[in-house]
């Protein structure tokens, strides 16, 4: 069954640009390429392998500066269909006969008895040197244009381009460095020379409601071919369009086929803590564990969603992924279990008014913290799922979530004895 028109004639127009340079518009899960386009007599003529179809977006196809009369598209015979009706060599059990290619779409061939037969592609070679994909047909759209003012510019979106940040937090002592770099990947098989680009983060909508980045836990990506070393081009930051960060490129740079090349977007100031950190549900009954080692940074600028990585005196300490957070806005990176921080909970239960319609139960939570570190440390835990009609006093703040948060300041350990500190408060709730 063919290919309707608008996904062929979108496709065909990327062989347009492996030997042009071109403009690149990139966002988290799909780029935009724009190239100039020369037209002549009125017309402007492109062809696409058909390896290349999948990764246009359809219907994205479009022309600045000229209005489209109308558009055709023609498939082309791929390279094997030249041969048809001459010699070629066939390699089967062992022998080896010359055979008349008849037909190239399915490899009938008439072989030395005049028989005719389907062969494997694997067991024909040719007197020339075929290209690449030598099987694949191409397509040909020829655009008939009118009100060309000076070149019309064609316009279209790939998933074959993509960008992602990458963190790196970098830790000494009370020093630190925020590292941040734009992974810029081209997943096509043509590469990219590059005469302007900006980078997108932020949620994009396209057709039938598909938004891009796809929804994803953030999560290091493989990253493909490393791009020959070059002089490699600043990244500005633009500021904020509708929602959406942007980033400039300085300079033209060569984006690899099959390829990435990763640059340094920001170069934010940042301000951190260390804390320990876990969450529990509210109970009526006691338990102990252990917090998790918690990150907490401000930067100065904004940070899109991406993964981070935290390294302390070089050494890895964790990777998480972080949402788009806008300047000044606290970060937290929880980086799993912290053997040194625990802590222990208490509870004494009573009920008043047992057997009536007003009967309350009255909860006192005294938690223990201890902290084997040799240095002070912040604990933050909250407490989830509390009854919302319960009130709450004590040594405890209750966030506009409902939830129960708990802030104290631990000191180190002494010889080796832990250092301690308790925090109690108290839970009224009905007793229903």
């Amino acid at each position: 069954m063919p290919r309707p028109l608008h996904a062929l004639a979108t496709a065909a127009l990327l062989i347009g640009t492996m030997s042009h340079a071109a403009d690149l518009r990139i966002y988290s899960g799909f780029g935009e390429v724009r190239q100039a386009a020369a037209v002549k007599n009125g017309q402007i003529s492109l062809s696409l392998p058909v390896s290349l179809y999948s990764t246009i977006i359809p219907d994205s196809l479009d022309l600045d500066g000229a209005q489209v009369a109308s558009r055709s598209l023609v498939q082309q015979a791929n390279w094997l269909s030249s041969l048809e009706g001459q010699m070629v060599t066939l390699r089967e059990n062992n022998k080896t006969e010359r055979v008349t290619l008849i037909r190239a779409r399915d490899l009938l061939i008439r072989d030395s008895q005049g028989q005719y037969r389907t062969v494997e592609a694997a067991n024909l070679s040719y007197d020339a040197l075929p290209p690449l994909n030598p099987f694949s047909p191409s397509w040909q759209a020829t655009f008939n244009v009118v009100g060309a003012a000076g070149k019309p510019v064609l316009t279209y979106l790939t998933r074959a381009l993509s960008w992602t940040p990458r963190y790196t937090l970098k830790l000494t002592g009370s020093t630190l460095a925020l590292a941040a770099l734009a992974d810029i990947r081209n997943s096509s098989d043509q590469s990219f020379d590059v005469k302007a680009t900006e980078l997108f983060a932020g949620k994009v909508q396209l057709q039938n409601g598909q938004v891009y980045p796809l929804e994803r836990n953030a999560q290091f990506d493989a990253v493909a071919q490393a791009a020959p070393a070059a002089a490699a081009p600043k990244v500005n930051s633009l500021g904020e369009l509708r929602g959406l960060y942007r980033y400039a490129l300085s300079q033209p740079f060569t984006l690899p086929a099959s390829g990435s090349v990763s640059l340094p977007f920001l170069n934010p100031k940042v301000t951190f803590e260390r804390f320990g950190v876990v969450g529990v549900g509210f109970s009526l009954s006691g338990g102990k564990g252990n917090l998790n080692r918690g990150y907490r940074l401000k930067s100065d600028t904004e940070l899109p969603a991406g993964p981070v990585t935290v390294r302390e005196d070089g050494r890895l300490v964790g990777q998480v992924g972080v949402k788009t957070t806008s300047a000044g806005t606290p970060v937290d990176l929880n980086l799993g279990t912290d053997p040194d921080l625990s802590y222990t909970r208490a509870t004494a239960v009573t009920v008043q008014g047992k057997g009536t319609k007003t009967a309350t139960v009255t909860i006192r939570v005294t938690y223990t913290f201890e902290n084997a570190k040799d240095r002070p440390t912040r604990f933050e835990l909250s407490e989830y799922g509390l009854d919302e009609r319960a009130t709450v006093t004590g040594q405890v703040t209750r966030t506009p979530e409902g939830n129960l948060l708990i802030k104290t300041d631990v000191p180190a350990r002494s010889g080796k004895v832990n250092g301690k500190a308790s925090v109690t408060f108290t839970v009224v709730q009905p007793n229903s």
